[in-house]
């Protein structure tokens, strides 16, 4: 290579270079100074304060958005989708420290894995019994299937009179490409070591006996979902029953079937608490993953290459979709 080309290679990575540095300066610029700064306790967490009051009395706000599932994601170019442990980490943290004396879930999710979505409930189920704080549970656009699922044991559910909820019950879907893949001469060879190894394959069709199968399993988890609102809401089977059969509701129409308690927004929720529980002077802080340089070198990274970071998430879920797992989940 001549050295004019390697000039206007080096000058080329020069000014790409540049150009990343001038994107992560105007994030920080525009970034809200206090959330850069909050304060960031030793497992990365950090407190951003909302209402200023009492360090000594503070109530937790934790943010739960986009679909229940635990994936293990690390690049700098994915810093904003949901993180399962993290979430969970944030969870304990809330109950472990003593100056919390409430907790306010802020939910937006349609649902997602059945396991992910108890993990979240036994977690807060077991900070309300360990350490006796208050949790309520303020919805967002949607917080239907698992979403409604994690809402349970709160002492106080609001929504928004038009959030999606409801929607109680379980899916597990495949595709059937068997008639296709007949069509263009396709075999799938499938070699196993019983009978219903390759259950669910979508190269057959299903028989009988494996739809019994998987309906018994679906029953199973539906029960768990029931007996989990029983629990939560003190209803009876038979009405948690009728509600939950798959439908969503409003925010409204949740209410006046009392899987709702009351009306409002986030802010309405957190009055709530302080006049509940005797807060008025709490601080109000919201838990989120601190913010290094890395995040802002990838939030301006993923501005420079959107389109490629969402294909990129796309074909995470698609990878994520080729083995069919039960889910509560609102979806259309």
């Amino acid at each position: 290579m001549s050295k004019k080309r390697w000039l206007a290679l080096l000058v080329a990575i020069g000014l790409f270079v540049a150009s990343i540095g001038v994107q992560a300066l105007s994030s920080m610029a525009s970034a809200d100074f206090s959330e850069m700064f909050s304060t960031t306790s030793d497992d990365g967490i950090s407190e951003k304060v909302v209402e200023t009051g009492s360090s000594l009395d503070k109530i937790a706000v934790l943010h739960l958005n986009g679909v229940i599932q635990n994936t293990t994601s690390s690049s700098v170019l994915n810093t904003s989708a949901y993180s399962h442990r993290t979430f969970l980490d944030k969870l304990e943290k809330a109950g472990e420290d003593n100056s919390v004396k409430g907790i306010i879930l802020r939910v937006n999710t349609p649902g997602g894995g059945v396991v992910e979505s108890a993990e979240i409930h036994d977690k807060i189920v077991e900070i309300k019994e360990e350490y006796e704080k208050p949790v309520y549970v303020s919805m967002g656009n949607t917080a239907a299937s698992g979403g409604y699922y994690v809402s349970a044991p709160a002492d106080k559910i609001v929504a928004h009179n038009a959030t999606l909820t409801g929607s109680i019950g379980v899916i597990m879907q495949n595709y059937n490409f068997a008639e296709l893949a007949d069509q263009l001469g396709i075999d799938m060879n499938t070699i196993k070591s019983g009978e219903h190894k390759d259950i669910l394959s979508t190269f057959r069709d299903m028989t009988d006996e494996e739809r019994d199968i998987l309906q018994s399993m679906i029953d199973d988890m539906y029960d768990d979902f029931v007996q989990v609102i029983v629990d939560g809401r003190d209803m009876t089977q038979e009405r948690v029953r009728e509600l939950g059969d798959g439908r969503v509701y409003t925010g409204s129409q949740a209410q006046e079937n009392g899987l709702v308690d009351e009306l409002g927004s986030l802010e309405d929720t957190i009055a709530m608490m302080k006049e509940d529980n005797e807060l008025g002077n709490a601080k109000v802080v919201e838990y989120e993953k601190g913010i290094g340089f890395g995040q802002m070198l990838g939030g301006s990274v993923q501005s420079m290459f959107q389109s490629k970071v969402d294909l990129t998430g796309v074909k995470e879920l698609l990878q994520q979709s080729n083995a069919p797992r039960a889910m509560y989940l609102y979806s259309k």
